[in-house]
């Protein structure tokens, strides 16, 4: 079962590299996360998820992890971390770490032993054929690296060798079972660097490529879900109040799985995509549904979104997301009334909501060339903008020396000019997060019903007893409804309700209750 926080939890996306640098060399640090918790705590987030922070040689921006037990150096040390967890506590918020479980770094201990020619308990850690030049069919793989005679499965960049929970149809001699000890052995291992964390505080994990364990799996990911139930069954025993967040873009088997809160919509493809960057016809025009006049429709994204909600209402929750590290910043292509607008609806529908650092902001995505395995994503990945001082406040470190360079626009977005704006997208946040959190009918697990999905209305939608409704267009638009004894409670723009009519002005956005 779900744990009892998520029902009220806004998460903050950190990547720590870009987030605030407190020693001077360019890189962001776990203790500028620690000075910052006011800012974030005050912003309406009481969760954190933190990309992978472990010892690394940042191949893939530490998804490629060479140590799960040791924080990277360039972040701090553990003792910062146990800081982090106990400091956000005392303020009431929550924090998740990145898990990796499907891969490691070609430089990890065990990687290591399991490339040696002689057996050790490390050789089946890892998904090897069983000859030099076998074709290790169906997947990607590296030879001729190893003392050993063997190619090994690659689970996605070069560097990030696949570990063993075995296949759930062998079809090669080289090939183990699910149920192989050596498969179970690779699955306690996870489950020991989770207890590692969870004892020293962690609230729980986002998991990264959860459903990529079991490989040769069924169309149902049969093989990984049971991995995941498992895990889950020793959660529920030992940290009850633990939270996991699967990356793995099918809520229906993500939470059947066992998962508390499913963190699947991907804003660069699916339903979700039509909301925020809609180029599905491939002839570079924009129908996004929040882009003013582009002539998107609610109805892409709810054909798809309905029926994972029926699915799995009493299962776990679906996350919605302004964005994330992996995916093209929505200021790309939408201005601040927009973003007010997009924001609005993804903090007041049914799930866990996540904010990536500096959405909050509008910060760009900019044009970059690849840092650490980022590739396109590198652009979502620049220093948090805080002020108009040196390096826009990320650090004080030379401009040489910073992980990624900062917006230089003339009007880059910051902290401080945006606190300084009653009008700002910063503060249209904050107040949609304290209205989230004083009503329990807008938070995770209160009902929700689509009342009108109609194009050229607004779209509206019942959260318990309260009524939301958006409009992106340029133009008013109204719909006939009986809404019962209902009036605003907060709006964006403009917007009535009388005598059964429904009306929201241009790029509006309206609470009822």
């Amino acid at each position: 079962m779900a744990a009892a926080w998520l029902k009220d939890a806004v998460f903050y996306e950190i990547y720590p590299q870009s987030f605030y640098d407190t020693n001077g060399d360019g890189i962001g640090d776990i203790n500028g996360i620690i000075e910052k918790l006011g800012y974030i705590k005050d912003l309406g987030c009481n969760a954190l998820w933190i990309n992978p922070c472990f010892d690394s040689p940042f191949k893939d921006a530490g998804y490629d992890v060479r140590d799960y037990k040791k924080v990277a150096p360039r972040y701090g040390t553990n003792e910062d971390l146990v800081r982090l967890f106990h400091t956000a506590h005392d303020m009431g918020i929550r924090v998740l770490l990145d898990l990796v479980p499907g891969h490691t770094s070609e430089e990890h201990a065990w990687f290591r032993m399991s490339q040696k020619a002689e057996r050790n308990e490390y050789s089946d850690r890892f998904i090897w054929t069983d000859f030099c030049f076998d074709a290790a069919a169906g997947f990607p793989y590296i030879g001729g690296e190893s003392e050993r005679s063997g190619t090994y499965v690659l689970n996605f960049f070069k560097c990030q060798p696949a570990l063993n929970y075995g296949f759930f149809k062998v079809d090669q001699p080289w090939q183990l079972p699910a149920n192989h000890p050596a498969a179970i052995a690779t699955r306690e291992a996870i489950k020991d660097i989770m207890r590692f964390w969870l004892e020293k505080g962690c609230d729980g994990f986002r998991v990264d490529m959860a459903s990529s364990l079991v490989k040769n799996d069924d169309d149902k990911k049969t093989g990984t879900s049971r991995i995941w139930r498992d895990v889950r069954r020793m959660l529920d025993l030992e940290f009850p109040d633990a939270a996991m967040v699967s990356e793995w873009s099918n809520p229906p088997l993500a939470l059947r799985a066992g998962y508390d809160c499913d963190f699947c919509l991907n804003v660069q493809g699916g339903g979700y995509s039509t909301l925020m960057r809609d180029y599905g016809n491939h002839k570079g025009e924009d129908h996004s549904y929040f882009k003013k006049d582009a002539g998107g429709s609610i109805g892409r994204f709810l054909d798809e979104y309905l029926d994972w909600y029926e699915d799995t209402k009493d299962k776990g929750y679906i996350s919605m997301l302004t964005c994330n590290h992996d995916t093209i910043r929505p200021r790309y292509n939408l201005d601040e009334q927009e973003l007010k607008l997009a924001y609005a609806v993804i903090f007041t529908m049914p799930g866990v909501p996540f904010l990536y650092y500096g959405d909050e902001i509008g910060m760009r995505y900019l044009d970059l060339p690849t840092k650490e395995g980022g590739y396109f994503r590198t652009g979502s990945r620049s220093p948090m903008q805080w002020d108009g001082s040196k390096n826009l406040g990320f650090s004080t470190g030379k401009k040489e020396d910073l992980y990624l360079p900062v917006d230089e626009s003339e009007d880059a977005p910051t902290v401080a000019a945006a606190e300084a704006d009653p009008a700002s997208l910063l503060h249209t946040v904050k107040e949609i997060l304290a209205l989230r959190h004083s009503r329990e009918d807008l938070q995770a697990d209160a009902p929700f019903k689509v009342i009108c999905s109609e194009d050229g209305k607004p779209f509206v939608f019942r959260r318990g007893s309260m009524v939301v409704a958006v409009n992106p267009a340029g133009t008013a638009e109204e719909v006939s409804a009986d809404l019962g004894d209902v009036s605003p409670i907060y709006t964006i723009g403009t917007a009535d309700y009388a005598d059964g009519k429904l009306t929201v002005g241009a790029q509006s956005f309206v609470v009822l209750g």
